[in-house]
């Protein structure tokens, strides 16, 4: 369970680490604490869940992504799996992953994000899903974003 110092460290971190440098020693300075226990705290709280990640958490559209499309893809169950593996693991789906069918209006179990320069780019991007995929594939459809949404996880006050 966290303790207090955990909770601390949690508000201090959750918006983003700091871009310099060392930016565990940077955020120990401004908790009081030494780098190595807020390094230690940080795997703990990771190995016990309480922490889901720790990830750099680019803006694609900063980058010139501007073209964005949720691809979704009905594969056999026995399958998804595999397939959300494989798709998740190309270079350039940023987010995979299985969700319950909604039938008879919702057919798709697997889902993949992938971004672009352009609206052809994302679909050539979802031509390739569709080739990894192969036969096993029974129904897919693309979902482009239509505007931004701010994205935050959650927050927690110190």
């Amino acid at each position: 369970m966290p303790d207090d110092t955990d909770r601390r460290l949690l508000a201090a971190v959750q918006a983003g680490l700091p871009l310099v440098r060392e930016p565990y020693r940077a955020v120990a300075e401004r908790l009081g604490l030494d780098a190595a226990d807020v390094m230690a705290r940080l795997e703990r709280l990771l190995a016990s869940g309480a922490v889901r990640r720790i990830g750099a958490v680019p803006n694609h559209y900063r980058l010139g992504l501007i073209h964005n499309g949720m691809t979704v893809w009905d594969v056999a169950d026995a399958e998804v799996d595999r397939l959300g593996a494989a798709v998740g693991a190309l270079d350039f789906v940023t987010h995979c992953y299985r969700r319950p069918r909604a039938l008879p209006l919702w057919p798709y179990n697997l889902f993949a994000m992938v971004h672009g320069r352009t609206a052809d780019e994302i679909d050539d991007k979802r031509a390739a899903i569709a080739r990894l995929i192969g036969d096993a594939c029974r129904a897919s459809d693309m979902l482009p974003s239509t505007r931004i949404l701010k994205k935050t996880g959650l927050r927690i006050g110190a």
